[in-house]
């Protein structure tokens, strides 16, 4: 690996471990909680120990002040809600323009499974080769997502990883299979640190034993997105999903740590 591709990740991650925020979600959701003032979100959650930020271009200018020294992400492709099929993801930016407003990584979905699939993996194996040029790292969004497939399935969950390395990813994000033993299979068909998807908010304690289960399983981290940053209360959540992964504590001893109520 170059000098610069490794400064780069070392710049969204410590020590081989990544915690991520990806707020991209404008794209995807509209102006939800926590990102129409996204600025006081940023600095909350870097501020609680946050690694990296992720977002589309477009709202760089609102990021760069408030993340607090931490990393910054640019996806590339994207999609609604509210368009006629959310799995289609279309590219929104390109790694040359992810350079120009102060990305430290970019990052790219691929469903492997789904209709879009070939489309994906050919956009992916170009973005990858391009970031590369200059020494910008590649976090690859990679799920397990189709008619026929559960999005939970660990042999799924494991092709689609596998499938982001072997077109030049650095780092790959998926979904979690629901248990350390059944994911350990996910980390297991790669070689890339492996960081899993959060998915809808749900009350602490469910958040904090997910990334314990993560961690336990051997992943890398996390990237998650509506736990952290539509909580009521943004820096403590990541406080305590910070201790998991950095600090390697209990769920229980994270939440104690963040003074969060376990239920809540």
């Amino acid at each position: 690996m170059d000098a610069g591709l490794q400064s780069r990740l070392e710049r969204i991650g410590t020590d081989g471990r990544y915690f991520v925020v990806p707020m991209d979600h404008g794209v995807t959701l509209g102006p939800v909680k926590g990102l129409k003032d996204i600025e006081s979100t940023v600095d909350a959650i870097t501020r609680g120990g946050a690694d990296a930020v992720l977002t589309q271009k477009g709202v760089a200018p609102r990021v760069h002040p408030n993340k607090n020294t931490k990393g910054f992400i640019v996806h590339l492709n994207g999609s609604t809600v509210i368009g006629p099929d959310e799995d289609d993801k279309r590219l929104t930016s390109s790694v040359e323009e992810a350079i120009r407003v102060g990305a430290d990584a970019v990052s790219f979905h691929i469903n492997v499974g789904s209709n879009y699939e070939p489309t994906q993996m050919t956009q992916l194996g170009e973005v990858t080769e391009k970031a590369h040029r200059f020494g910008i790292p590649v976090l690859a969004m990679a799920y397990a997502r189709g008619p026929d497939i559960a999005g939970d399935d660990p042999e799924a969950i494991g092709h689609a990883v596998r499938l982001a390395e072997e077109l030049g990813a650095d780092v790959v994000k998926t979904g979690y299979s629901g248990d350390a033993d059944s994911f350990r299979h996910v980390v297991e068909s790669t070689r890339l640190p492996v960081v899993i998807a959060g998915g809808s908010k749900g009350t602490n304690r469910q958040t904090a034993e997910m990334v314990r289960g993560t961690m336990d399983a051997g992943a890398a981290g996390v990237s998650m997105g509506r736990s952290i940053f539509q909580h009521d209360d943004p820096e403590a959540i990541s406080r305590a999903v910070s201790a998991i992964i950095h600090d390697d504590r209990s769920a229980e001893e994270a939440l104690e740590l963040a003074e969060l109520a376990p239920d809540e």
